[in-house]
């Protein structure tokens, strides 16, 4: 509807005398106050000084060159020059019958226009379970690349799996521990260690495993010649050494099967519990497949090509400052191995070799200082930087009464997502999760999420939807069919202030997929459904909708089910189930 009236308003500006160039496109916004109709326009102040007339001159000439419409009851001036349009009761009415036909596309759009976007979300190392704050970003990213999908973008979901480097050297190391503590060797375990659970179910797996019971003898004094353990060492540097130590004795074949063993059970794991919550993706992509394949080597080529680069302290610097960035950073430490950060770059130009136009990162809070210079490193090797778009993720804070869980992968006290899911179920998890803008911390009330009140937003929308569900049935059980034709034929009889607020509301849906895609703001989405929930609520309250009158009842079973269907399709958006019943 919002697009319509642009288009009608469009054609008026392109008629306007005085014009040089191209017309700028109007914009046209919800009315703040719904006394002055439905949609409003500033584009007669914008045409003011390329005019030189004044704004409410050129908003009268406007109206007199908007084209006559059935969706429109009338168009008005206020203020110095705002011109606001009030829908008729027909637009509200084509509005009713296209959800109807539309059906679960209601609400798509072509605003994309098939511009390929990979979007890559949770990338949780894989070195435990994932915890309540990964599952904020799994159900944001989710969201938000179902709003693009819904509004024209080729989409691709993928999962970054960090199964190089140091991280993954410690999960290793852990993990053998562990299988000599099942075998009672009774070996001091370091501070820096991964210590959760799960490891001891992964390390007795193994034991078992005739192909690994080689790997387990090691004499007791394995780890002499390391620096001391933390409080009375350095933590990381006792770390290493470890390491080393246990890559010397095992081989690097023996090292990567232990390695191997401890990510593919945990990958599975994540691969499990993401997909029972909903999330789907189309590609897991391996960080050490950039090193194997030659890709990092290659984009580490292309940076030195620029110019950018300079040898200190015989370790290889990119001169991110060039681009933008805070200060230079290494791309090959002195030991001739590559960073983090030339991984990065050859994983975001691998990107765009795929084809990807846009490509959204979405990272945890403390990631901010990542844009600038992966944008650096883009820009260095000839790739558009704004083509990056990072959007990041700010803390959850979970509470059982009025304690605050600490969450520390390698001491393993944390709450996993797979414990806060049996706990509040998949549905409440998924909305909570984007209730609130991703820039924003979220305090996790788990009460409120269990609970089955209004209070309660994933229930009170799902109880609308479930609502409408018994209304069909109570009908179908009285023997009454819904006749769909005589229905649309009689919306005109739709003349309560309950099912005006409600048809109001749902032509609104598809202007708010555009605007939570736009924004990369599911939070919207939460937020209309809440409001729409509402006024069905009201309107269910308030009427019948099996009465005698058929056509009545047929208009009015015509409303409810549109409603039904905006409902469903956004808690689709949001992957949250709309049950029949409750």
């Amino acid at each position: 509807m919002k697009h319509q009236i642009e288009t009608l308003l469009a054609t008026a500006v392109a008629e306007l005398p005085g014009l040089e160039g191209p017309a700028p496109t109007p914009v046209i916004e919800r009315a703040r106050d719904a006394q002055h109709g439905d949609y409003a326009s500033n584009i007669a102040m914008q045409l003011a000084k390329p005019l030189r007339r004044k704004p409410r001159e050129i908003a009268e000439d406007l109206i007199t060159r908007i084209p006559d419409s059935p969706v429109l009851a009338g168009v008005e001036i206020a203020g110095p020059g705002f011109i606001n349009f009030r829908l008729s009761p027909d637009a509200f009415h084509q509005e009713l019958v296209r959800v109807i036909d539309d059906g679960q596309a209601y609400g798509c759009s072509d605003l994309g226009q098939g511009e390929r976007v990979l979007v890559e979300f949770v990338s949780a190392n894989p070195t435990g379970p994932l915890h309540v704050g990964h599952g904020r970003h799994a159900a944001y990213g989710a969201c938000v690349a179902n709003l693009l999908a819904a509004t024209g973008h080729e989409v691709q979901r993928e999962y970054y799996v960090n199964d190089a480097g140091r991280q993954m050297d410690i999960l290793a190391l852990s993990l053998w521990l562990r299988m000599q503590d099942l075998r009672g060797t009774g070996l001091a375990f370091p501070s820096g260690g991964y210590r959760g659970d799960y490891l001891v179910e992964i390390a007795r797996g193994a034991v078992g495993d005739a192909h690994t019971r080689g790997l387990l003898p090691m004499p007791s004094d394995w780890g002499a010649g390391a620096p001391p353990d933390a409080p009375d060492g350095d933590a990381d540097a006792h770390l290493d050494a470890l390491i080393e130590n246990l890559r010397e004795r095992l081989g690097i074949e023996g090292f990567r099967e232990v390695l191997g063993i401890g990510l593919q059970s945990i990958l599975d794991d994540i691969r499990q519990d993401l997909g029972e919550f909903g999330v789907a993706y189309d590609n897991f992509f391996s960080e050490r497949s950039l090193v194997e394949s030659g890709a990092v080597a290659e984009a580490l080529e292309r940076v030195k090509a620029s110019g950018h680069t300079y040898i200190e302290g015989g370790a290889t610097w990119f001169r991110a400052t060039d681009f933008g960035d805070e200060k230079d950073r290494v791309v090959v430490r002195d030991n001739g191995s590559t960073t983090y950060f030339a991984s990065d770059i050859a994983y975001h130009l691998q990107k765009r070799g795929r084809g990807y136009a846009r490509l959204v990162d979405i990272l945890g809070a403390d990631h901010h200082g990542y844009i600038a210079r992966v944008r650096a490193g883009l820009a260095a090797t000839g790739e558009p930087p704004e083509c990056l778009e990072v959007d990041l993720v700010q803390f959850v804070v979970l509470y059982r009464g009025k304690d605050k869980v600490q969450m520390s992968t390698r001491s393993g006290q944390f709450i996993t997502l797979r414990e806060l899911r049996e706990e509040v179920g998949d549905d409440a998890a998924r909305l909570f999760f984007v209730s609130r803008s991703n820039e924003q911390h979220l305090d996790f009330d788990l009460e409120l999420a269990k609970s089955r009140t209004n209070e309660n937003p994933v229930y009170y929308i799902q109880y609308a939807h479930a609502r409408i569900c018994s209304v069909m049935s109570a009908a179908d059980n009285q023997g009454i069919q819904w006749n769909e034709a005589r229905g649309k034929q009689s919306l005109s009889r739709l003349t309560e202030s309950h099912e005006l607020k409600l048809m109001q509301a749902l032509v609104r849906y598809p202007e708010m997929v555009e605007l939570a895609a736009r924004q990369r703001a599911p939070q919207h989405i939460v937020h209309y459904l809440r409001d729409l929930a509402n006024d069905l609520h009201a309107y269910y309250n308030a009427h019948r909708f099996i009465v005698e009158d058929e056509a009545l009842r047929d208009a009015r079973l015509c409303l409810i089910l549109a409603t039904r269907q905006v409902l469903r399709n956004g808690l689709g958006l949001l992957g949250v189930s709309a049950p029949a019943s409750m």
